[in-house]
């Protein structure tokens, strides 16, 4: 029962024009007298926040309404669930032929959806699900990974080769779209594929598909990164000045844009005397630490004015 419904536009007639307490009733939708019990309003529309659950079974159990519209579903969740239960809206059994009904029903509803091509589907999103989690993405990047999927299914580009695998490659394809700082190393960590696997598939769907997908930008990686290695707010924003410096002078031009981001972290660690080795930030951007060291001898090598820095004189030494 939940006893601050506030309405002006509802009253009851025995009150006598005097201020009464209403009732609401979330479970039947009913808006009763407090003194009397009179209903004053029935099937009132419940303003509370919708539950968001993801599985079709919590839909049916805690929301009060269908799921929402979108692609990463097979059905883009426009269908319908039969509920399992054999009891009516009230909450009373079903008699010995409804329930036959009913079951009959469930059984038609779940053959439909036993086809080949809804098992794939199924399958496929149901893993990009789970990627979802273990890579943290946005919904706008598993919208656009099921968008370039059914894509794929739609031109035949993944027949005969392995859901996880063009899932995968949609899965990069999109961060790249959508600039979600995530590496094809990232995708075949978290679906224990070979990356070379991933990569050919998604070469075939840039060509296929005619994608456009522009490179990343190293500063999505610096917060990663510095967030990894414990590094502070300031190290986070020296590390963003230098790279700007570096894009200025065209030094970030062809260059592994995670190789850039963890080579501007060092060196902002290092003006700011903070405890961070080469070894530390190269496991967190899973590069080498040569390949930090390089990139820190041309940087040096250009003129950048933060090497007039003492602290970074035998950076490219260590």
């Amino acid at each position: 029962m939940n006893k601050d419904y506030e309405s002006n536009d509802h009253f009851c007639k025995n009150s006598k024009g005097n201020e009464v307490l209403l009732v609401s009733d979330s479970s039947t939708g009913e808006v009763m007298c407090s003194l009397c019990g009179e209903v004053i309003v029935e099937n009132a529309a419940e303003l509370g926040p919708e539950y968001s659950a993801q599985s079709g079974e919590d839909y049916m159990s805690k929301s009060r309404t269908g799921r929402k519209s979108t692609l990463a579903f097979n059905d883009m969740g426009l269908s319908t669930v039969i509920q399992q239960s054999d009891k009516d809206a009230t909450g009373k059994n079903l008699s010995g032929e409804m329930k036959r009904t009913f079951y009959r029903l469930r059984m038609w509803d779940k053959n439909s959806k036993a086809l080949p091509g809804h098992r794939n589907m199924q399958k496929a999103f149901t893993l990009l699900e789970g990627l979802k989690a273990k890579l943290s993405l946005t919904d706008a990047a598993v919208e656009q990974a099921a968008y370039i999927y059914r894509k794929t299914m739609a031109k035949k580009i993944g027949r005969g080769r392995s859901i996880p695998v063009v899932l995968s490659a949609c899965v990069y394809a999109s961060c790249r779209f959508t600039n979600t700082p995530r590496t094809i190393k990232d995708v075949a960590n978290a679906t224990n594929l070979r990356r070379t696997s991933i990569h050919r598939i998604y070469r075939m769907l840039v060509r296929d598909l005619d994608l456009t997908l522009e490179t990343y930008n190293p500063v999505s990686f610096i917060t990663r990164i510095t967030t990894e290695v414990g590094a502070s707010e300031k190290t986070k924003r020296d590390a963003i000045k230098i790279l700007i410096k570096a894009e200025e002078l065209m030094i970030t031009s062809g260059k592994n844009p995670v190789a850039m981001a963890a080579t501007v972290v060092y060196l902002a660690s290092i003006m700011n005397s903070e405890n961070v080795s080469q070894t530390k930030v190269s496991k967190a951007a899973a590069i080498s630490s040569v390949t930090i060291r390089n990139l820190c001898k041309k940087l040096k090598d250009a003129k950048i004015a933060v090497f007039a820095d003492p602290k970074l004189k035998k950076v490219t030494e260590d």
